[in-house]
């Protein structure tokens, strides 16, 4: 944890009254390099403006021909595709199946009931039961991430209900990423000017759920330029990535 304050000490900047990390230099598989800058902002809460956002947050660093990666759990928040713990009712097979659920390597898995609860009602009891019947005749075989794959429509973008967060409020609160996303990043694009890409990333995965119609970088572009996941961990804030083509 030392070395990893360091670096973020290394890396802070503040500029305009923005505070941001600057990730460095990466280039892609074309050759093309970006700068990313990890944008700073203040918890977001459940219904906050993304065109706020983006000009408290990101107009005082833009650059023209800069794109702006938007964090899926943030959007989420403003979007309201929320769930609280008082909204979900762990049921029967929810309190059984989530004994059974895998954990992956940053502690975000289906081991929780609401958790698991809140899949069943998006998608239905049979096919989550389908999902982890399977997942667990394959699971031996080094089968992983079957359970998602099987029960779709982004279950594996949820997020919270989360014990390990930094924030109280992840405890009690979960994230389900907007199906709309192409529409929202068009939007905001129209309303700020600045090229949008809707991105859920981790350490382990960088799924793209939209882009703007403005946006100048290709699909494969975009993941070059995130593929070391500039956003960091989600108790630093930085939801907004600025990316900054060079050259």
């Amino acid at each position: 944890m030392g070395n990893q304050n360091r670096n973020l000490d290394d890396q802070r900047r503040e500029e305009n009254g923005v505070v941001y990390f600057d990730r460095g230099v990466i280039e892609g598989k074309d050759g093309k390099k970006y700068s990313r800058y990890a944008i700073q902002t203040h918890f977001v809460e459940v219904g906050e403006s993304q065109k706020d956002l983006v000009e408290k947050y990101v107009r005082p660093l833009y650059r023209d021909g800069d794109v702006l990666s938007f964090g899926a759990k943030v959007m989420a928040m403003c979007e309201k595709t929320v769930r609280t713990r008082d909204q979900v009712k762990p049921g029967f097979w929810a309190k059984i199946l989530w004994r059974f659920a895998g954990i992956n390597s940053t502690g975000v898995g289906m081991h929780e009931p609401y958790k698991l609860q809140l899949v069943i009602d998006i998608v239905g009891l049979p096919r989550v039961l389908l999902a982890a019947f399977l997942s667990a005749v394959t699971r031996p075989f080094g089968v992983r991430g079957l359970f998602y794959k099987v029960c779709g429509k982004g279950v594996g973008g949820i997020d919270g209900f989360y014990f390990r967060s930094s924030f109280k409020r992840y405890h009690e609160l979960a994230l389900i990423n907007p199906s709309n996303g192409p529409e929202l990043c068009d939007r905001i694009s129209k309303e700020t000017g600045i090229p949008v890409v809707l991105m859920d990333a981790n350490d382990l995965q960088r799924d793209q759920l939209g882009k703007s119609s403005d946006m100048p970088l290709t699909d494969e572009q975009l993941q070059d330029a995130m593929r070391d996941n500039p956003s960091g961990q989600g108790d630093e804030l930085t939801p907004l990535i600025l990316i900054r083509p060079l050259g």
